[in-house]
């Protein structure tokens, strides 16, 4: 390959990115060793003699930058290989960043939300844990503006307190200025940008009183110390001299980067819970070849249908089914359940789950961002950017707060000037300053947003996935359970319990002619009498002339015999009387079991019953439910004798709905809800995603389908009863941080505000200088902060 190519090769890789490390140079480069070759997956030029990745293929040694390089290369060789243009990856777009309190606001890259000021974050999750560019800058300014302010403090304040003068009296206001001006007009400029563009764009906030009152205070004090002449001799102190505030300005800039700093690390905490989550997928995976032969290959590298090993104590690669091999699989990041789960061949594994002590083979069935792991990391991303409905509240406040604060500044200076005792102006301007700062809505802004991101990744822990925060808050409210019998209150795997015959036919002959009927249906029903023919090595042969009659059952021809299947319906059809089996089918039934009649050639041969039976946790569950104080009202397709046997096994039910068609669920819900009932939903198939999104919040059980868990508000990635619990006590807590964090904000501004105003100077001789104002305002939000922080220990 000519210099020419090299040097477009790696340029391309240098855009593709590629996992290469960026020190190594393009082929062009005059400072290419002699020898050199390029890396054939990136481009990159690197020397075989230094590097110390390489890999043979087809009798050829090839050379890579990185163990990354050599990872993808090893994988599918011929990708990299041959005559036509290298495969280079297309750069990536830029990374959206959002608001994390107005999600609409979106653009490519950081930067600042132009409604509330706030540093954006990315919106799309990341394991870069890399500090956000704004905390990085802010804490620079902050040891800048510090080191500063403190000798600033000594000058001014402190001399005048102790009576000791550090400089001479004619040189402080120099030098204070020297030491504030670096603060005020470096460190706080963006303040000073985002105050101005709150204007600009007619979005009053928090930036727009601090840029008001540290502008207001450090003006003031320039003018007074280059043209003292300007004002009236009354004014002046001795030695000709006004009075200047630059201990103020800066006192506020600092106190105002503190907050601003201990609010972006404690935001940056938030995010742990979706590294964590994206942490659990391991970074390669054990690929076995056509030839079984196995290789370690690069996770990005693996495709649906790749057939892959899982030793003992890897964590699972991406979401499969088992296809060789036993072992127990620790679920607890998908489930919140401790208990490990046994897995044999075709039971589903997730990505990020870990394998116990038994080697699996498994086939890949969804990969990248098709998997369970990624689709949860997304929700709870999303979920974490999404505003509850109580979130209005301080919307609507804060769209007059800041107005409503200039005004009160405004108002103070004017009486404070006119009839505040001397030096009125000096009075006057620390008072509006005070009133400004103290009020900044920022306390105000994050108390719904921080409830919201860390109660959603505490749900995520805990197997309770939570769609948007509007599904929260509606959780909290509901009064009506619905759900479904299949698959929530049992274990929604039915199997077969008993085989009964008449007329001489051997229980193992009934069962091979039903199983061969069955074989080519779907329903969980007949898929449990295949499952127990094959458990019993019974010779099945094939059905051919299948008919379906619906509501009825099933008719075959197997082996030359007219095989019927169903109800007793279906036995008249077909000119057997079902009579003689009439007494043992409904006892069953009223076990919970599923009957279904079987006749040969036109005469009754026997019954099968399958039964789903009833999960463990059930009975407990409803009785935590009803502590809640819900009416939990059970719908179910089955027939009613099943549905009160599931009733009488679990207990605590309100109501039951039996012999419904899917279309009925949905009916019942709208029922409800005209009633005056807040409904909540919990279900896990097709049928029950039209009530799923009928209902007030719709549950999904994590067992389910996608069209269910698509349907729903909230999806419990453990499909049982004792996750709704565990959601109901995730809703109670997080509204509860809500509503504290909103009586806090409201607290602090309603008492903060007439405090910095002055109106307790005439019954207890009380200011609140501007200083103090800021370290209180800094603290408010850090205490909303730190009070969101604490949903992290809840107990679910």
């Amino acid at each position: 390959m000519n210099q020419s190519g090299a040097h477009r090769h790696g340029q391309e890789g240098a855009h593709g990115g590629g996992g290469c490390c960026g020190g190594h140079k393009g082929g062009g480069d005059a400072a290419t060793p002699a020898g050199a070759v390029l890396d054939p997956v990136c481009g990159m030029t690197v020397d075989p003699a230094t590097t110390g990745h390489h890999a043979a293929h087809d009798g050829k040694d090839y050379h890579f930058c990185s163990a990354g390089c050599r990872t993808k290369f090893i994988a599918d060789p011929e990708r990299y290989l041959g005559d036509g243009p290298r495969i280079v990856p297309e750069a990536a777009p830029g990374a959206i960043w959002t608001c994390p309190m107005h999600p609409e606001i979106r653009q490519e890259g950081p930067g600042t939300c132009p409604i509330c000021g706030m540093a954006l974050e990315p919106e799309e999750p990341s394991l870069d844990d890399a500090p956000n560019p704004e905390l990085v800058d802010f804490t620079r300014r902050l040891w800048v503006s510090a080191v500063l302010t403190v000798p600033l403090l000594f000058v001014s304040m402190i001399a005048d307190m102790l009576g000791v003068h550090f400089v001479p009296p004619a040189a402080s206001p120099w030098v204070q200025f020297a030491l504030s001006a670096p603060v005020v007009l470096w460190a706080g400029w963006p303040f000073f940008e985002r105050g101005w563009r709150s204007i600009v764009t007619r979005h009053l906030n928090m930036f727009t009183l601090i840029a008001i009152g540290v502008g207001a205070a450090f003006a003031y004090s320039v003018v007074a110390t280059v043209a003292p002449g300007l004002f009236p001799e009354t004014f002046l102190t001795h030695g000709g001299m006004a009075p200047v505030y630059y201990e103020a300005a800066a006192v506020v800039v600092t106190l105002v980067l503190l907050g601003q700093v201990l609010e972006l690390r404690a935001r940056a905490a938030t995010g742990r819970a979706i590294r964590a989550l994206m942490d659990l997928a391991p970074k390669t995976a054990r690929r076995i070849g056509p030839d079984g032969s196995e290789s370690e290959v690069s996770l990005d590298t693996v495709a649906v249908g790749d057939r892959l090993r899982v030793r003992p104590g890897e964590a699972v690669p991406v979401d499969g089914v088992v296809i060789e091999g036993r072992s127990s699989v620790d679920e607890s990041m998908l489930t919140g359940e401790p208990i490990a789960i046994a897995k044999q061949a075709d039971d589903a594994l997730t990505a990020g789950t870990v394998n116990g002590t038994g080697s699996l083979v498994m086939e890949a069935r969804a990969v990248g961002a098709d998997t369970m792991l990624a689709r949860i990391v997304r929700m709870v991303a999303e979920a974490q950017r999404s505003r509850a409905p109580i979130q209005a509240v301080a919307d609507r406040v804060a769209g007059w707060f800041v107005p409503l604060v200039v005004a009160i500044a405004v108002i103070t200076f004017i009486v404070w000037n006119f009839v505040g005792p001397e030096p009125r102006f000096g009075h006057a301007l620390l008072n509006a300053i005070a009133v400004l700062v103290i009020a900044c809505p920022c306390a105000l802004g994050l108390a719904t947003p921080m409830s919201v991101m860390v109660g959603t990744g505490r749900g995520a822990r805990a197997g309770v996935l939570v769609k948007n925060a509007e599904a929260l808050q509606a959780f909290e409210t509901v009064d009506t359970l619905v759900i479904d019998k299949t698959g929530t209150l049992t274990e929604g795997k039915p199997a077969l319990i008993a085989v009964e015959t008449i007329g001489g036919m051997a229980e193992g002959e009934l069962l091979a002619l039903a199983a061969a009927v069955e074989a080519g249906s779907e329903h969980p029903l007949a898929h449990a009498i295949v499952v127990a023919a094959g458990e019993r090595k019974l010779a099945v042969a094939k059905a051919e002339g299948f008919e379906s009659q619906t509501g009825a059952g099933v008719t075959a021809n197997v082996d030359g015999r007219r095989v019927a299947i169903g109800n007793a319906v279906q036995m008249r059809s077909v000119g057997a009387d079902p009579a003689p089996l009439d007494g043992r089918a409904e006892a069953l039934r009223k076990d919970g079991a599923g009957v279904m009649l079987v006749a040969v050639d036109g005469s009754l041969a026997g019954l099968l019953a399958v039964a789903d039976p009833v999960r463990a946790s059930a009975s407990e569950a409803i009785a935590a439910l009803k502590a809640e104080g819900l009416r939990i009202v059970m719908l179910t397709g089955d027939n009613r004798t099943t549905a009160e046997a599931v009733a009488r096994a679990v207990g605590g039910l309100d109501e039951i709905r039996a012999d419904l068609r899917p279309e009925d669920k949905a009916r019942i819900v709208g029922e409800l809800k005209a009633q005056g009932a807040k409904v909540a939903m919990a279900g896990d198939g097709i049928n029950d995603a039209p009530a799923l999104a009928a209902a007030d919040v719709g549950l999904a059980m994590g067992t389910g389908t996608d069209v269910a868990i698509e349907s729903a508000g909230i999806t419990l990635t453990r499909g049982e009863l004792a996750a709704i619990v565990r959601a109901r006590k995730l809703a109670h807590a997080t509204m509860g941080n809500i509503r504290q964090n909103l009586f806090f904000s409201f607290l602090f501004n309603g008492i903060g505000v007439p405090v910095a105003a002055g109106v307790l100077y005439p019954v207890a001789g009380i200011l609140l200088s501007p200083m103090f104002a800021g370290a209180a305002m800094a603290l408010s939000s850090f205490a909303v902060v730190a009070n969101a922080l604490r949903l992290n220990a809840v107990k679910l």
